[in-house]
């Protein structure tokens, strides 16, 4: 008897494994079906920073953690299109310093037009919300341009034109400092301008006179608020995740989220490990990861570039030292999940800040991004709504800005004419 309910037992397990790996299957098939079909897309990545640098082909498969974004792994991951992000951290105000900031964003922008001509037979630069569609049916990726951080404007609001016709499409007002556009969420020192300059307000006009999204990622509580307030079109957070649940300055709080889905806007949520979840205070690492930030916070304006990459070398060590703390992708649907409930479903999608940052335990780059999908389909998302979290809320806002442009475009043309 005890024979006959043995085998009973392990007939059943041996049933149940089985049914779990065929509905793991069914899931995995799914998922491959839907994300293929939808247009992928990710507002944030920092890759420009590794393609300025020698020995860096962005056409060339690489590995996490040193590299998160190439041609081969985008297609691997279904990614149909990628914001690669002009970024310039912030220094003092200085006219050498604008200047050498101002070079470097050039020297980025010529990379980027660089392997756009070099690697054309992989990739095409897209200018228009539009455009992504159709690049999509050539098989190719599609390469749009945001700015993190409008240091490298200065003064100069024709620089704003000039960043356009070089193909930006979003401007991250601030970084991790106050600026002559905005005050920053990061910055320790008290407010400079009590939100969005007076010179901020002009870069915003002029961002929605040309067909520019304006990026609140970064931006203190107060900026966001101006920026939704003088913005004539929805306004985009690039990269940002949910402060309810990571409560993270950087992040977004319910009523700054209800604002921007107020508007039309959409919050593009990070990948980032603080972003996501708050750490774990008592490990070893956080304590590492606390002292390098206590040592080299006031420095970091005034670093030369030899001296932030000793820095970030030091930060990346730590930060392999233990992977076992990191965030998940169920971390990321948790912060979908509380938009879809706070606002709808219509208001959020991806920016996953890689090569800036970004990375989960399970999906260290992008071609992993498929994990995200089936989460999604887990949590009973419909295929409709994965196609609007994976590019078409973002491809709505994109159009809105680009009618608004239109239409300034011809009131102008009709009172000169």
């Amino acid at each position: 008897m005890m024979t006959k309910t043995l085998t009973l037992c392990l007939i059943s397990g041996a049933l149940m494994g089985f049914t779990s790996e065929k509905n793991q299957e069914r899931l995995e098939k799914k998922a491959h079906r839907i994300h293929e079909k939808c247009l992928t897309v990710d507002t944030h990545c920092d890759t420009p920073m590794l393609m300025i640098k020698p020995g860096f082909d962005v056409r060339d498969e690489h590995k996490a953690p040193k590299s998160r974004v190439d041609l081969p792994r985008m297609k691997t991951g279904g990614l149909d299109a990628i914001f690669f992000a002009v970024f310039t951290g912030q220094k003092p105000r200085t006219d050498e310093n604008y200047q050498k900031t101002y070079q470097l964003a050039h020297q980025m922008f010529d990379s980027i037009h660089s392997i756009l001509k070099k690697d054309s037979d992989l990739a095409t630069l897209a200018l228009k919300a539009d455009d992504l569609a159709k690049i999509e049916k050539t098989g190719k990726r599609a390469i749009y341009i945001g700015m993190e951080n409008g240091f490298p404007i200065a003064k100069d609001l024709s620089r704003v034109e000039e960043f356009y016709k070089l193909g930006v499409r979003y401007i991250t007002l601030c970084h991790s400092y106050h600026n002559d556009i905005c005050d920053s969420s990061s910055d320790s020192k008290l407010a400079e301008h009590n939100g969005v300059s007076e010179f901020g307000k002009q870069v915003i006009a002029e961002m929605n006179r040309l067909g520019m999204m304006v990026d609140v990622s970064h931006a203190s509580d107060k900026s966001f608020f101006d920026a939704v307030e003088l913005s004539k079109t929805p306004v985009i957070a690039s990269h940002s995740s949910v402060r309810a649940i990571a409560s993270h300055n950087r992040n977004m709080t319910d009523e700054m989220i209800k604002k921007l889905a107020e508007k039309g806007g959409v919050i593009q949520i990070c990948l980032l490990d603080e972003y996501l979840k708050n750490p774990d205070t008592t490990t070893v690492k956080f304590q590492l990861l606390k002292q390098l930030r206590a040592k080299y916070k006031h420095l970091l304006t005034q670093m030369t570039d030899a001296e932030k990459e000793v820095y970030f070398k030091k930060w990346e060590e730590i930060q392999d030292m233990d992977s076992s703390d990191m965030p998940t992708v169920q971390d990321l649907c948790n912060h979908i999940d509380h938009i879809k409930t706070l606002v709808g479903v219509d208001y959020v999608g991806i920016g996953s800040d890689f090569d800036g940052g970004g990375g989960l335990r399970d999906c260290a780059d992008v071609s992993q991004f498929p994990n995200i999908t089936k989460e999604l389909i887990r949590r009973g998302y419909s295929k409709s709504e994965i196609r609007k979290i994976w590019g078409g809320n973002l491809l709505r806002v994109f159009r809105e800005v680009e009618k608004c442009a239109d239409k300034a475009k011809n009131v102008h043309h009709l009172a000169n004419s």
